[in-house]
């Protein structure tokens, strides 16, 4: 496609959002400073209860932004529905508390070559709404790769990082993958980006792109999480290995598959017997896991001498006393 085509083409911004009163218009300003400007934003209000619906609707008047209001139905709903409702021929799904570089649609949408290659991008955190603490995390999953080797990559210390604002998508692609997994909740983005990815041809880095993940008002995976969103998470990682390994099966992607699993065990283990059991199961059918539970002090001495899960409950309960 000739590149004054592509500065033609409509970029659809989906936006999902509840309750993000204090961060939602950074995010929405960080899309309208964009230096590409040919996008809709299409923000779905996931039944907040704040002053997020009154934010959108008196800070800012544009054309190019749309809100619908909706009953709370989770996040991969608000999303779906929005990207129903949008016209573009290339899709970015970007969370309402995430901030976007002006840059980054200009950067993407010029490597738009191919309608069967997803475009990625840098990103990093930063805290306590400063943006001055911003630092990038680079990953080996930052270069132009086959989805294969882009997902391998991404999950090589078992921590992947989908965020959903560092991708931008043609529809063609969401067309041949599907839509999110409204039955997921906590790690749903893992599974419908390990899904998108599998169905292009290739991801194309962007190395002047670079999504701001905010940091530290998100729940983390500890024993508080609940057991609906613990099933969530376990069910998205093991669709996404199932994925990943149905793409390649080999030694290599089944360990990375139980890697993955192994690692949210650690994270909510002695919660949820059942579910911990089923993990453990899923980890021995892949072939066992490499990834050793992170102790020092007292709790690598009783690791070293009982094994992981005695030192776990113990470091658990030293919390509790504390």
């Amino acid at each position: 496609m000739a590149p004054n085509m592509l500065r033609n083409q409509l970029v659809s911004i989906c936006m999902p959002t509840y309750n993000t009163g204090k961060y939602i218009a950074a995010a929405i300003q960080s899309v309208v400073h964009q230096t590409y400007q040919n996008w809709e934003l299409i923000i779905v209000n996931d039944g907040s209860t704040d002053d997020t619906k009154l934010i959108i609707e008196t800070q800012f008047k544009d054309d190019r932004i749309r809100l619908i209001n909706i009953n709370n139905s989770g996040a991969a709903a608000a999303r779906n529905l929005a990207y129903s409702a949008s016209k573009g021929k290339y899709i970015k799904f970007l969370d309402s508390d995430d901030l976007i570089n002006p840059e980054m649609i200009e950067a993407q949408i010029a490597l738009t070559e191919n309608d069967n290659f997803i475009i990625s991008a840098t990103w990093g955190r930063f805290y306590n709404n400063d943006l001055s603490t911003f630092q990038l995390n680079p990953e080996d999953c930052w270069q132009t790769l086959t989805p294969v080797e882009w997902i391998c990559n991404s999950w090589k210390y078992a921590h992947s990082m989908t965020t959903p604002g560092i991708f931008l998508i043609p529809k063609t692609i969401i067309e041949k993958a599907g839509l999110w997994d409204e039955n997921l909740s906590l790690l749903d983005d893992t599974e419908y980006f390990t899904r998108t990815i599998l169905a292009a041809d290739k991801v194309i880095f962007s190395t002047n792109s670079t999504l701001y993940y905010r940091s530290g008002n998100r729940g983390s995976l500890s024993g508080q999480t609940s057991k609906i969103h613990a099933q969530s998470a376990y069910y998205s990682l093991l669709k996404s290995s199932q994925y990943l390994i149905a793409a390649q099966n080999n030694p290599a992607t089944r360990l990375l598959s139980a890697n993955s699993l192994q690692l949210f065990l650690y994270s909510i283990y002695p919660y949820f017997p059942a579910l911990c059991r089923a993990i453990e199961k899923e980890i021995k059918d892949f072939g066992g896991s490499t990834i050793k539970w992170r102790s020092s002090g007292w709790s690598s001495v009783i690791e070293k001498a009982f094994g992981w899960k005695l030192a776990k409950k113990i470091q658990l309960l030293k919390q509790r006393i504390a």
